[in-house]
């Protein structure tokens, strides 16, 4: 079974940045409300727009409609910057489901780990594989027609393989999301305000923000660590993607990467209410600093809408109407050795209930589903 391995990246790897998609389009909806049409129309152009579904390969051309209409499906993944010649990896993928209703959604993850039969795909010559989740990306993104990976012709794998996994049929839009903008983000919206429900050691970080040093042949690293106490904290962009990065019992995350999946859903939310805060969205020169890194971060298709036309119509989206839910899973070993995730049966009741049109009265079932902020 293979999966990709790679060197340890300072930037970080985790689940739930990809969501800050949503909270763009929140804050460009509430932005259009309070008069920033021009700080919007001028992120707008800043955002990469791509076919990264192969509609227009396969002819599929989306109807214009007026308006945008629920439920909607978004597909969001985020990955790691590398050197252009290294085919991306699916560090964190994550779907929002919007309710017909479109002012209400849940948002659920996918581990990177989980076991999936990816399907075969001719345009990268990829003859499918049963492995990590995450490494669909990275085989999809071989084109024989470009010298360089093509992280769009990727996700176009990727979402195939998680179609598979959840039967969700067609996804409405979806985005790339590059982490290395992502701190500039915070760091514009001037930190952000979270709970931490844990204490947490940073495995990578010390104090100060600088990087731990790699213990000598490798297996961990040197010197004082950063922590986060239990308890409110306001964050520096370099301390929340820290604090989200963390995965280890060792640290202090006892419940390995499912707490790191619930911490980034948590600094999501949090994310989300700061940038819809007034501190954000009635001061022009921080909007505009906030909406151009996250333009600079983001490549998106709307499959024939612009993100401008999500952002109006998820103007009555907000963070507290965003259920964030938490699927249990647990290791996979063969032979003794651990060869990634599976979902527990419940995951799947889940997902039949996201299609059936009934995950409302399936989560008030199934309130141990709910990942709280606090």
């Amino acid at each position: 079974m293979r999966e990709g391995r790679r060197k340890k990246s300072v930037v970080p790897r985790w689940a739930r940045l990809c969501t800050i998609f949503g909270v763009v389009l929140m804050v460009l909806s509430g932005g259009s409300l309070l008069g920033f049409e021009a700080i919007v129309a001028r992120y707008e152009g800043a955002v990469t727009q791509e076919d990264l579904f192969g509609d227009a390969a396969s002819g599929s051309v989306q109807e214009k409609k007026s308006d945008i209409k629920g439920p909607l499906n978004i597909l969001l993944v985020g990955i790691d910057p590398r050197q252009p010649t290294t085919p991306p990896l699916a560090d964190s993928i994550m779907v929002l489901h919007v309710n017909a209703s479109l002012d209400s959604a849940y948002l659920f993850s996918l581990p990177r780990d989980l076991v999936v039969e990816i399907p075969p795909f001719k345009k990268a010559n990829f003859p499918g594989e049963t492995t990590k989740l995450n490494a669909a990306m990275s085989f999809g993104s071989h084109n024989p027609k470009k010298e360089l990976p093509d992280a769009a012709q990727g996700f176009e794998l990727l979402s195939l393989t998680v179609s598979k996994v959840t039967g969700i049929k067609r996804f409405d839009a979806g985005a790339i999301i590059n982490f290395s903008g992502f701190q500039k983000i915070v760091d514009a919206m001037g930190g952000v305000t979270m709970y931490i429900d844990q204490d947490v050691r940073s495995e990578h970080r010390q104090p100060n923000g600088k990087p731990r040093t790699l213990k000598p042949g490798g297996g961990g690293y040197l010197g004082p660590q950063a922590t986060y106490k239990k308890g409110t904290h306001h964050l520096k962009g370099w301390q929340a993607l820290d604090y989200v990065r963390q995965r280890y019992p060792k640290n202090g995350v006892t419940d390995g990467d499912y707490g790191r999946q619930r911490h980034q859903q948590q600094f999501v939310r949090a994310m989300a209410d700061q940038a819809l805060s007034k501190d954000v969205v009635t001061n022009p020169i921080k909007l505009d600093k906030v909406l151009t890194a996250a333009g600079k971060s983001l490549i998106f298709s709307g499959r024939g809408h612009k993100l401008i036309e999500f952002g109006f119509a998820l103007r009555n989206l907000r963070s507290d109407s965003i259920q964030m839910i938490k699927l249990p899973g647990h290791g996979v070993f063969e032979g003794g050795k651990y060869k990634g995730e599976a979902f527990k049966p419940i995951a799947e009741d889940f997902f039949a209930a996201l299609r059936e049109g009934t995950v409302d009265t399936f989560v008030m079932s199934h309130p141990e589903l709910l990942n709280k902020v606090k």
